[in-house]
């Protein structure tokens, strides 16, 4: 998944809190945030379904692919493409190289706030206090500043990984418990607790 669950916990909780604080009224904010991490979840589940059906289809390929010297990235974007679009999904996962803010695609964030947006109605002790549009416009910039900072976060962690003098390969188990531990740490020094 792109970003960690206990991340999309985080920015559900915040996403209910901001909105609270400014646009609705929510009687039970437990079932707004446990909605709120419902979609999230939901949409970036769905991307790893297409990338798990795209590496299906080209290890069908992979020979051909080796012996043609078709790089395995080019084609992997192309596939997903074409998945992409034959079930109509946004991509969630951003594809701006070296110049991307955040793991997650504007695209995919605007998707994301009309689903939260029109949810919002159906949870019983839900008030709106400003239009529909208004409600979804804030959601849509709050998770773009929630992202923005995990981003900053994630690069950091994986910066004091790579800083390490011996080489430990990305990926590796090695690698992953230090970069989660390193991403805990960034996000306390940044004041965000993840534990609900």
């Amino acid at each position: 998944m792109l970003l960690p669950r206990p991340f999309i916990g985080y920015l559900a909780r915040e996403l209910t809190k901001g909105l609270g604080e400014k646009m609705c009224e929510f009687r039970n904010p437990d079932a707004v945030r446990v909605k709120v991490a419902s979609v999230i979840v939901d949409e970036l589940s769905l991307e790893d379904e297409i990338n798990t059906e795209a590496r299906e289809l080209l290890n069908q390929y992979a020979d051909f692919m080796r012996r043609e010297r078709i790089p395995y990235q080019e084609m992997f974007w192309k596939v997903k493409r074409k998945i992409l679009a034959e079930r109509k999904v946004v991509s969630a996962q951003s594809r701006e190289g070296d110049e991307r803010k955040m793991k997650i695609s504007r695209d995919k964030v605007v998707e994301m706030s009309h689903k939260i947006a029109a949810a919002l109605p159906r949870i019983p002790g839900t008030l709106m206090h400003a239009s529909w549009n208004d409600v979804r416009l804030e959601i849509a910039r709050l998770m773009q500043d929630l992202l923005m900072k995990e981003e900053a976060i994630d690069k950091l962690a994986q910066k004091k990984v790579s800083s390490i003098k011996r080489d430990i390969p990305e990926g590796s188990e090695e690698w992953t418990l230090l970069y989660r531990r390193y991403y805990d740490e960034e996000m306390k020094r940044y004041g965000i607790e993840l534990a609900d």
